[in-house]
């Protein structure tokens, strides 16, 4: 991504934790010395409701604040949602979708309907189940936005996680999501 500035649109369900992969990856960002946002869309949020973040990366200061209506990336926590108008809204074909789910990427490529769009695919909540016990596909889903548009560092991610995480939720939930952040990273195809 050549620009100066990145913007990543996140559709998910409420309870997937979209809200939280949207400001984990602004502040890794931050941590990297770009400048960041990372915001979600309130609105009648409740578990399983479709829900939007946004995150905005840049090399200079984020003068806007506003919900991001031209992503050059779009990640996709729940693969349901993808028949949404709302998840390919004003994408083309230069937007790189992030998608959760067990089917190709040439096959989510036609399901999208978006012509010569860049498509990565993963089980994302496949990788939460087994490492985590729990379909929170999160974090893995970062793994796969790593690897598709090297935003920011796996590295960073990885200590960010585990010094958050452990805090919060000890060590086996903080070694679980960085081992799904990784199995994402390498399981990710395009």
């Amino acid at each position: 991504m050549a620009k100066d500035m990145t913007e990543i649109r996140w559709h998910g369900r409420g309870g997937q934790g979209a809200k939280t992969a949207a400001q984990l990856v602004a502040q890794v960002a931050l941590e990297e010395g770009k400048h960041s946002q990372g915001f979600p869309e309130y609105g009648p949020e409740r578990m399983g409701a479709p829900i939007r973040g946004f995150t905005r990366i840049g090399t200079e200061h984020i003068r806007l604040h506003c919900p991001i209506e031209r992503p050059d990336v779009v990640v996709v926590l729940d693969d349901t949602l993808v028949s949404d108008p709302a998840v390919t809204e004003a994408t083309d074909e230069n937007t790189v979708f992030v998608i959760n789910t067990e089917i190709s990427p040439a096959e989510m490529s036609e399901a999208l309907g978006v012509k010569g769009a860049k498509v990565y695919c993963v089980d994302a909540t496949k990788i939460s189940i087994d490492e985590l016990g729990r379909p929170i596909p999160n974090t893995p889903m970062i793994g796969a936005l790593i690897k598709a548009t090297d935003c920011i560092s796996i590295e960073t991610m990885k200590k960010d996680i585990e010094k958050k995480f452990l805090k919060k939720f000890g060590e086996r939930i903080a070694q679980g999501n960085v081992k799904a952040i990784e199995r994402a990273h390498e399981e990710v195809k395009s």
